[in-house]
């Protein structure tokens, strides 16, 4: 077998092109690898949040206050994770994802030596910053590393590992915040994520830099290139990808961020009830994951993947939002909606996948991943205005809204992708 190929190494990073030659451990290895990093910046997304009740007597801010570190850090995110996506691809994912690790690590740190707000504000930004070049690296490591039939696994463990480290962080920093205090609670997690960037310099060879094997042709100048960027990026297709993401995330952050509260108002149930409700939501999404990873390594027609699973999860929110169950119903009803639309999640990147030229696979992951951010900033302020109106039947109809809508969406990439010439 040894002697059938004469360079194992780069047929492993070959982009796909030969899926029978990389074997099941090294894309095992490579899925752990992502999967660590991606759990890492979920897992910093939550440290602060826990943390509001003591920072606001620590620093005399009122909650909307506190929430605005939260819009700087998911602001910075999503502004710089083109940019991000840019710099992948000229560096190579694995530099660039260590150095936003990095940047994550010490700014979460930083926290615990601020003494004034606007210090907490600053290191919102520097931490958003950091955390903006995980999407771009993580998916361009793993759509270069992995091989093809076991792609939307791959997309599958990236998501479910970033679910873990949403569970991991509150559990985290509250029990050191409870034993010593949150400024210990917060270097301790920075500290976390400072081992897992050294981890990868001693263990992480299996990521090593991942660039195009066949680069694009350089243009003459600055403006040519910004202009080529410019209308890659803004392509119909890439476009209705950024939407896709965007009215999706706007749809999943309303069901987290006003969930419990609109239920108890439908169904006049307890706070420990709808609490269970949401988890059942989340819990329902992280399983649906895992059986979308299953699915897209098993057909290519994502596009139908992604619309089904949207638009049952749509019948289900609107069910919920009419009051047509019976309050027994509520929980599964959610873990169900979460399910369905979990499944969407490996489809989803494989779309993207299909619409990614080569050699652009950083700067386009950057861009549209760039749209979870902007549904997730975005979204919550609507659904607080509507709560305010007395209306909670109108945040699962928005957010199921917003789910229909992203079926538009798909038909576009799906269009793209029948017409475009197989790529080698």
């Amino acid at each position: 077998m040894a002697g059938t190929i004469a360079n194992p190494r780069k047929r492993l990073y070959s982009n796909n092109m030969s899926v029978t030659t990389v074997p099941l451990r090294h894309d095992l290895k490579v899925m752990g690898l992502v999967g660590v990093a991606h759990g890492a910046s979920h897992f910093f997304h939550l440290i602060l949040p826990p943390l509001f009740p003591i920072l606001k007597a620590e620093f005399g801010v009122s909650y909307t206050a506190l929430a605005l570190l939260t819009t700087l850090f998911y602001a910075a995110s999503g502004f710089a994770q083109t940019i991000a996506g840019f710099m992948v691809d000229h560096f190579g994912a694995r530099r660039v994802l260590l150095s936003g690790l990095s940047v994550l690590s010490i700014s979460v740190i930083g926290y615990g030596f601020t003494s004034e707000y606007w210090m907490l504000m600053v290191l919102s930004v520097c931490a958003g910053l950091g955390n903006s070049v995980f999407h771009p690296a993580d998916l361009s490591i793993l759509t270069s590393k992995v091989s093809a039939e076991r792609l939307g696994r791959a997309y599958a463990t990236h998501g479910l590992c970033g679910n873990l480290g949403w569970a991991v962080a509150p559990v985290f920093v509250g029990t050191i915040a409870l034993y010593a205090d949150w400024r210990t609670a917060a270097i301790a997690a920075g500290m976390v994520g400072l081992t897992i960037v050294a981890a990868f310099m001693l263990w992480g060879g299996a990521l090593a830099e991942v660039e195009a094997e066949i680069p694009a042709p350089r243009p003459s100048g600055r403006r040519e290139t910004i202009t080529r960027n410019l209308q890659m990026l803004l392509t119909p297709t890439i476009i209705s990808c950024f939407l896709y993401f965007a009215f999706l995330a706007a749809s999943l952050i309303g069901v987290q961020a006003f969930g419990i509260t609109a239920i108890q108002q439908l169904y006049t149930i307890e706070f420990a009830t709808a609490t269970a409700a949401l988890t059942a939501f989340l819990i329902g999404s992280a399983a649906g994951v895992f059986a979308g990873g299953v699915l897209a390594d098993r057909t290519d027609r994502h596009d139908l993947i992604a619309m089904g699973g949207v638009a049952l999860a749509a019948v289900v929110l609107v069910s919920i939002g009419a009051q047509a169950i019976s309050v027994a119903l509520v929980i599964p009803a959610l873990a169900l909606a979460g399910f369905l639309s979990g499944t969407t999640g490996p489809s989803r990147d494989m779309l993207v996948r299909k619409a990614t030229p080569k050699g652009a696979t950083g700067r386009i992951f950057g861009f549209v991943y760039s749209g979870l951010d902007l549904g997730s900033s975005l979204m919550p302020l609507l659904l607080g205005w509507i709560m305010d109106s007395g209306r909670a039947d109108m945040v699962f109809y928005g957010c199921a809204t917003m789910l229909v809508v992203t079926m538009a969406t798909v038909t576009q990439v799906r269009q793209h992708d029948a017409n475009r010439p197989e790529q080698a």
